[in-house]
């Protein structure tokens, strides 16, 4: 499954300003700068977070923008889904109004239910976990939202990430 740019784009311009001090807004002509964006998409991406509440604008000559809550209180499912609506990896299967995901075949006359249908909801409920158990924290350095604990290696996969221990301290890599 592929997300589109909106989500690529708007993930990254999230995890830059929750690197930025929070009480100093970001220009997004400086945004789309360092990230090498085009000005014009990162435009309609913001009004997309702000109208979710997920950023923040600020008008005036020391205006721009900030995120409305600390980065580890966003999670990134909110700011998938503010960028690209709800998460399926198909459009066939969609959600009904208690949630409940089904298959656009499911209760059509002469169709049998689905075969593929398990497949489908448990990849959408993957996704959805994933982005719903991390937040814009956990994209960013500890180092950069000013703590002095040095951070912990995390697995990935049966391998081992090597993270920032700390000013003057090398990162340890450890194999699983």
């Amino acid at each position: 499954m592929m997300f589109s740019t909106k989500a690529e784009y708007g993930v990254r311009v999230m995890a830059h300003l929750a690197k930025r001090d929070p009480d100093a807004p970001v220009s997004l002509g400086s945004i789309a700068e360092a990230e090498g964006l085009p000005l014009a998409y990162l435009e309609h991406l913001v009004q997309r977070l702000r109208r979710e509440g997920l950023v923040e604008s600020r008008r005036g000559a020391r205006g721009g923008y900030s995120l409305s809550r600390p980065p580890q209180a966003i999670s990134m499912a909110e700011v998938v889904r503010a960028l690209e609506g709800d998460i399926a990896p198909i459009e066939c299967i969609t959600a009904d109004a208690d949630g409940q995901l089904v298959c656009a075949r499911d209760g059509e006359p002469g169709h049998e239910p689905c075969a593929t249908k398990l497949l489908w909801t448990r990849v959408q409920g993957s996704i959805v976990r994933t982005l719903s158990e991390m937040t814009l924290a956990d994209l960013i350095p500890e180092h950069r939202q000013g703590s002095a604990e040095p951070t912990r290696s995390r697995e990935a996969g049966g391998r081992t990430i090597p993270t920032e221990r700390g000013p003057g301290r090398p990162a340890e890599v450890t194999k699983t």
